[in-house]
Parts: C-alpha cells; sequence; structure tokens
C-alpha cells in the first residue's frame, strides 16, 4: 500500500461534473489500494473573480485582506470535493491550510511554508479518510495565526511540501495537459510529451509545459527526494516523471527558507574573449558561434549585454589550452563586422583576458529569493574581489573573477554560505561545452521556454570596482524584487578617473517600475547614470542536461532566430540553459522556429482543453 499526495488545479476541479470525475479518480486509487492526500485549487476563475472585487473596491487592496478573500476559493473547492467522495461511499474530510498545520511565514500573499504540523493529517490518514487538503494557504507562526498565502504555484508548493512532510510514496500533480511537454502546446501543438526530466532541467525550465509546474515545488522534490509526475486530469496517460538525485538529509523544519546554496565550486582554468562593438543587427552572433562551432572550439559562458548606441558587446568564456584557437576566430571574424577595414573607437574589436576564474554558488533554494545573489555579491566585496562577469541561472550563480583572488573569493563565500570545504569544488574541465560538433542523432535540448513576463532594467555607467553589484542588488533584495538574467557590460568607460560599465538585468514585469523609481532615486547619490526601463521584451530559452559536453548547441539557436530576422538584445548561459532576450512582438515566433530547429515536435497535435 502506498501514501499517495495528488494534486488537482483550478481547471481540473472547474465544474460540479469536474469535481465528481476527480472524486471517481481519488476514489479508484483508494480501491487498489492506497491512502491518499488530495490537495486542491479554488474551481476555474474563482481566484481571478475574487481580485476583480477587490479592485472594485479599492485599488491597492491591503495584502492581509486579500489574503484572507483569496484563501476561500480553496475552501469551496474542498467542501464540496469531500462531498463528492462521501456520496461514493468513501469517507473523507476538508481541511484548511491551518486545519491540516501548514505553517508559514508572516508574509501576506507570498509567504514560504516553515513546516507541516503532521499529526492530525496522519490521524485521519490512519483512520481510512481520504484528507482533502486546500492548497495555496497556511497560517503564520506568529501567536495571531494570520491567514498567509503562497503566491502564484501554491498549490503545487503545498502538494509536494505534504508529500515531503508525511514522506509520502510519490506525489501526482494533475494538470490539463498529459505531462511535461517540450514547449507549451497553446503556442506549438506539436510540442511532444516527456517521459522524464531531471529536477535541474526542470528548475530552468520554470515555464516549460504551459507552467504546469511551479520551481518552487520542484524545489522542494529536489531538496526532499519527493519523486514528482505530471499527469492529465482528463486521461490515465502515464505522464512525465521528474527525478532528482537522492538528497541529503535536511530537516523538514523551515522547510522552504532553511541554506540556500548546497555547494560553492570554482574554475581556474578558463579565459575570457570579449568582441566589443559589434553591430546591433540580427545574425551577427549565429555568425560567430557558428564559425567558433565549426572550428571546434567548446565555450563555457556567453554574455551579450544591453545595446550601446547601434552596437553590442558579446563576451564567453573558454579553457586556457584552446584559448589561442578561440582568439584565431574571434580576431577573423571582427574584421568582416566592421563597416571600415580599419578598427577605429567604434568599431568592432576583440579584447583577450588571460588568468581568470568562475566562482559559483550551486542550489535550488535560490529560486525567488533575491537575498541569495546579493549575499554572493556582497561576500566578494567585502574580499576586495571585483566582478568580471555574472552568469545566473535558476540553481546557479556564477561570477568570473580575478584568478589571482580566486582562492579568497572561494573562501568567503563558503564562509558567508556556512559550507564546507567538501560542497562544490574545482571544476577540471568547463561545465558546459556548448559549441563543439557532436553526432548523436538525440537533440542535447530537451525543452524551449519562453517568458512573457519580464522587464529589462539597464544602469549607465556604473563605477567599476568592488560592492557596486553589491549594492545594487542589495536594494533590490531589500524591496523583495527577484532579478533573473543579470548581464554586466564588457566594454569600459573612463569618465572624470572612474572606470564604468553598464548592467542590465530582468526582473518580472510587475516590479519593473517600481525597481526603475526606487533606483533612480539612490543613482545620483551612488554615482550611476541614467536608470532605463524596457517592458517589451520577451526571454525564450533552451534547456537541456545533454547539452553539457555537446557542441554547436548555441550556434543552432543563435542561427535558429537570425534566419526569423529576430535581433538578439542580451545572451545569457548556465551548464544546461542558454537564454535570449528578445523584443516582445516576436517571443513566440523565436520560440517556434527554436524548437522547430532542435527538431523537437512530435507527431500528435495536443489540445489543452479550455
Amino acid at each position: 500500500m502506498a501514501l499517495i499526495v495528488q494534486k488537482f488545479g483550478g481547471t481540473s476541479v472547474g465544474s460540479v461534473e469536474r469535481i465528481q470525475a476527480v472524486a471517481q479518480r481519488v476514489y479508484k486509487t483508494v480501491k487498489a489500494g492506497n491512502s491518499i492526500v488530495v490537495v486542491v485549487s479554488a474551481m476555474g476563475k474563482t481566484t481571478d473573480g475574487l481580485v476583480k472585487l477587490a479592485n472594485e473596491i479599492s485599488p491597492n487592496p491591503n495584502r492581509r485582506e486579500m489574503d484572507m478573500l483569496l484563501s476561500t476559493g480553496e475552501q469551496v473547492t474542498i467542501a464540496l470535493l469531500s462531498m463528492a467522495l462521501q456520496e461514493l461511499g468513501q469517507a473523507a474530510i476538508s481541511m484548511t491550510g491551518a486545519q491540516v498545520g501548514i505553517v508559514t511565514e508572516a508574509e501576506h500573499s507570498r509567504a514560504r511554508i516553515l513546516h507541516i504540523e503532521t499529526t492530525r493529517l496522519s490521524r485521519h490518514i490512519n483512520e481510512g479518510k481520504v484528507v482533502v487538503v486546500a492548497g495555496f494557504q497556511g497560517t503564520s507562526s506568529a501567536g495571531e495565526m494570520e491567514i498567509t498565502t503562497l503566491g502564484r504555484g501554491g498549490s503545487d508548493t503545498s502538494a509536494v511540501a505534504i508529500a515531503a512532510a508525511l514522506r509520502a510514496n510519490f506525489c501526482e500533480i494533475y494538470t490539463d495537459v498529459p505531462g511535461i511537454l517540450t514547449t507549451d502546446p497553446r503556442l506549438v501543438p506539436e510540442a511532444q510529451l516527456m517521459d522524464a526530466i531531471t529536477c535541474n532541467e526542470m528548475l530552468e525550465l520554470a515555464s516549460l509545459g504551459a507552467k504546469v509546474l511551479h520551481p518552487r515545488a520542484v524545489e522542494i522534490a529536489r531538496n526532499y527526494g519527493v519523486p514528482l509526475v505530471v499527469r492529465s486530469s482528463w486521461t490515465d496517460q502515464p505522464g512525465t516523471w521528474v527525478t532528482s538525485a537522492k538528497p541529503q538529509g535536511r530537516s523538514l523544519i523551515n522547510l522552504e527558507i532553511a541554506r540556500p546554496v548546497d555547494a560553492v565550486e570554482f574554475d581556474t582554468n578558463q579565459a575570457k574573449v570579449a568582441l566589443l562593438r559589434v553591430p546591433d543587427k540580427p545574425g551577427v552572433a549565429a555568425r560567430l558561434f557558428g564559425e567558433i562551432s565549426r572550428q571546434k572550439v567548446d565555450v563555457d559562458l556567453i554574455i551579450q549585454s544591453v545595446h550601446e548606441g547601434n552596437s553590442n558587446d558579446i563576451a564567453f568564456t573558454v579553457a586556457t589550452p584552446i584559448l589561442r584557437r578561440a582568439e584565431a576566430v574571434a580576431a577573423a571574424i571582427a574584421p568582416a563586422l566592421r563597416s571600415q577595414p580599419n578598427p577605429k573607437f567604434d568599431e568592432a574589436e576583440v579584447m583577450i583576458e588571460h588568468n581568470i576564474a568562475k566562482v559559483s554558488i550551486a542550489g535550488a533554494g535560490m529560486i525567488g529569493r533575491p537575498g541569495v545573489a546579493a549575499k554572493m555579491f556582497a561576500t566578494l566585496a567585502e574580499a576586495g574581489v571585483n566582478i568580471q562577469m555574472i552568469s545566473t541561472s535558476e540553481v546557479k550563480v556564477s561570477c568570473v573573477v580575478d584568478a589571482t583572488q580566486c582562492d579568497r573569493a572561494v573562501n568567503a563565500l563558503r564562509t558567508a554560505f556556512e559550507i564546507e570545504a567538501g560542497n562544490g569544488g574545482e571544476l577540471l574541465t568547463p561545465n558546459s561545452s556548448l559549441l563543439t560538433p557532436h553526432s548523436s542523432p538525440t537533440s542535447p535540448v530537451r525543452g524551449v521556454a519562453l517568458d512573457l513576463n519580464q522587464a529589462r532594467l539597464a544602469i549607465r555607467q556604473l563605477p567599476d570596482r568592488p560592492g557596486m553589484a553589491a549594492k545594487l542588488f542589495g536594494l533590490l533584495a531589500q524591496h523583495n524584487i527577484s532579478v533573473d538574467m543579470i548581464i554586466q557590460s564588457q566594454r569600459c568607460r573612463v569618465i572624470d578617473g572612474v572606470p564604468r560599465r553598464d548592467i542590465a538585468f530582468t526582473v518580472s514585469r510587475m516590479d519593473g517600475e517600481n525597481a526603475k523609481k526606487m533606483l533612480t532615486q539612490v543613482a545620483a547619490e551612488l554615482g550611476w547614470g541614467e536608470v532605463v526601463l524596457d517592458r517589451a521584451i520577451a526571454k525564450v530559452s533552451i534547456v537541456g542536461a545533454g547539452m553539457v559536453g555537446q557542441p554547436g548547441v548555441a550556434a543552432k539557436m543563435f542561427e535558429a532566430l537570425a534566419q526569423e530576422q529576430i535581433n538578439i538584445q542580451m545572451i545569457a548561459t548556465s551548464e544546461i540553459k542558454i537564454s535570449c532576450v528578445v523584443a516582445q512582438e516576436q517571443g513566440v515566433k523565436a520560440l517556434q522556429a527554436i524548437h522547430a530547429a532542435f527538431e523537437l515536435a512530435g507527431s500528435e497535435k495536443f489540445v489543452v482543453p479550455a
């Protein structure tokens, strides 16, 4: 007999008929000899309707009262589903987050789970009841017993957290698609179903598969080793398993706010190649990295900063032994990118930097926690380490620093994040050879994701000295603004004797205006230049653990965009992800072009139920 946690989203319980169908599915699972806890969302568009009512009362409703209001949506569903199970002759009991014992931070509208008191839950399970739990909600740990909600994806988070706390055999997430697909089937109906995907890949593809799984839920599954499967509410298909390595023993106390960083890693065997002032137009990155791929040059990090005028900078890191080959490729391409035969100040040129190192912090606990990257940057600043490049992903933040400062940086980060020396360590080879030819017929890319809900902020002429990134991202963290991509320009200008660089980063679109306003207020005081906001962007990403050691991947992505005349505004990479920022109106076309380029489509078309 297995203990299973099942979660059903809003569309799965959107009507009386659908609730009855869910009850039949749950009843069938119980009759097969299993114990079941069911976590449900509010019915259909109930939450949207409640938000609309609140906005009719107040343009800026109080967050505490919003939690009180929105938590009622799930209470309707749990009561109806319990009644439906009882009508089938199955003992069932509905419970709110407070009754279950889901204890959270005292942070309205975006609380994280601290722990779950399982005594009452276990008693009902042992009595043979199906326990139907309201997802998305809990109560604060303070004596006031305030109702809190968990924010977007909260029911997924509730379900996996309950599975971890009960040490359930597995957790099933039921949704309106048959599992995790290679991309959003609403945009590409030929998207292909995956049998399995790793937690790390799923974390990077936070918006993959019609947003069927929230990263916070995957984070908990990864940290606590909860077997997770995403299945369709409408069919009996096996779905997609989200797999994780056997976890290290973790306490269930401070469940979602436990140590966010698991390891500190470093690689001293690197050099940086930068092409400065390349034309800001479609096809430039495809041309550069296509030639790099043909010359079998393995590349690790790739970044392209925000444009300045009509030009841009592209930088990448390579293993030291192949630096000369990489330099030769860049030097050969640079003249072809110039409008004049002889380089001028405003024409493309190649800059090489030896003796660099990459230091990284890694861990699934970084998602949605703006303070983690800020803490890394502050730690490096306090150690007197200047950051030359930054690369971010859902599970890792990497900084390129001077090689002579590597030991100091690593020791400082290990102390700051309380990491023992055995966790992480030196990376003797680049983590991702994204660009060398490979003969495998299997695509190294598992999925393509599109995020249309981001805005980009660029700060011009930031002083290039230790502590600037720490100040900037520390301010954002204080205002609870999470940052996604971070790109520091390679072009340096000396103004009034101070070397300066631009820095650009992406945030949630709804945080864009607040972030700009806050940063503009402190820019003059801190010696920064203009703060520029662009809300009309889209981020398209490819993800796959198989990209490690397989080249031509980046070149293929860039070429797919170039063929559609889509200009790349920013590039950032991690070991298993490459992300490009493009114009918002070209986002869907970019996704479709990249999905086709990597031949990820299947023969079957998926129709997502209304």
